[in-house]
C-alpha cells in the first residue's frame, strides 16, 4: 500500500499547489515549506540560510541551490548571512529527513530530490508534472508574476534544476523510468489529482492480485 507520494514538477506546471490539494484530499502531511523549516530546526540556522544556502558554495552551485528551492515560498526570503550552512550539508540533512518522513508515512513530498532519495521504496508513488510553455506562463501570471518575469523563470529554472540533479544524483532530470505517472497539468488540477489517486489504486490492486497468485 502506498504511504508516500512524491511530486516532482517542471517550474510553472503547478505541481506544488497540486501536492497541497492532494495532501488535503488524502488527509496526509504536506512536506514543502515544512521541509525547509525542519532542516533549519535541525541545523540550527535560519530558514533563509536553508532556502538560499551559504555563499561559501561556489557561484555555480550556489545558483543551482537557489534553483532547487525556487518556486516555493522560500524564494521570497532575504539573503542569509549565515556561513554555517552550505548545499552539501543541506543535501545530507534532506536525505536524513526523507528517511524519517518515509518511516512515518502518510506524506506528500514536493521535489527536493525526494523521488531519487526514495526510489527503492515500494510504498512510494512517484509523480512528475509538466505543462506546455503557454500553460506555465498562464499559471505564473495568475499567481501574480508579470509576463517578463514568468518568461525568465520558465526559461531558466528548470535548466538549473537539471544541472543540480546531475551534480547530486548523477541522473537525468526528469528520469522518466523513475515515475509511476507523468502528467500534463493543462488538463486541470482536479483531473490531475483524480488521475494520481486512480493510478495509486490501480497499482495497489495489481500488487494485491500478484501476491495472491503467488500464494496459489
Amino acid at each position: 500500500m502506498f504511504r508516500i507520494v512524491t511530486i516532482e514538477r517542471e517550474f510553472g506546471s503547478g505541481g506544488g499547489g497540486i501536492a497541497g490539494q492532494l495532501a488535503r484530499r488524502l488527509g496526509w502531511k504536506l512536506w514543502d515549506n515544512q521541509l525547509t523549516c525542519e532542516i533549519a530546526k535541525r541545523a540550527q540556522v535560519t530558514e533563509s540560510a536553508v532556502a538560499l544556502c551559504d555563499e561559501r558554495v561556489d557561484g555555480r552551485l550556489y545558483r543551482l541551490a537557489k534553483a532547487f528551492w525556487r518556486g516555493s515560498y522560500e524564494r521570497s526570503m532575504p539573503m542569509a548571512n549565515s556561513r554555517a550552512f552550505d548545499t552539501d550539508r543541506m543535501m545530507a540533512m534532506v536525505e536524513e529527513i526523507m528517511r524519517t518522513i518515509a518511516k512515518e508515512g502518510n506524506a506528500v513530498i514536493v521535489g527536493r530530490g525526494s523521488p531519487f532519495f526514495l526510489r527503492d521504496r515500494k510504498d512510494t508513488f512517484r509523480v512528475f508534472t509538466y505543462a506546455s510553455h503557454d500553460e506555465k506562463i498562464r499559471r505564473l501570471v495568475a499567481l501574480g508574476k508579470n509576463r517578463e518575469e514568468a518568461e525568465d523563470l520558465v526559461e531558466n529554472v528548470d535548466k538549473e534544476r537539471i544541472a543540480y540533479i546531475k551534480h547530486y544524483f548523477n541522473a537525468d532530470w526528469p528520469t522518466r523510468s523513475l515515475y509511476h505517472l507523468m502528467i500534463n497539468t493543462v488538463v486541470g488540477d482536479e483531473n490531475v489529482i483524480a488521475t494520481i489517486l486512480k493510478g495509486m489504486t490501480m497499482l495497489e490492486s495489481r500488487s494485491a492480485e500478484t501476491a495472491l497468485r503467488g500464494i496459489r
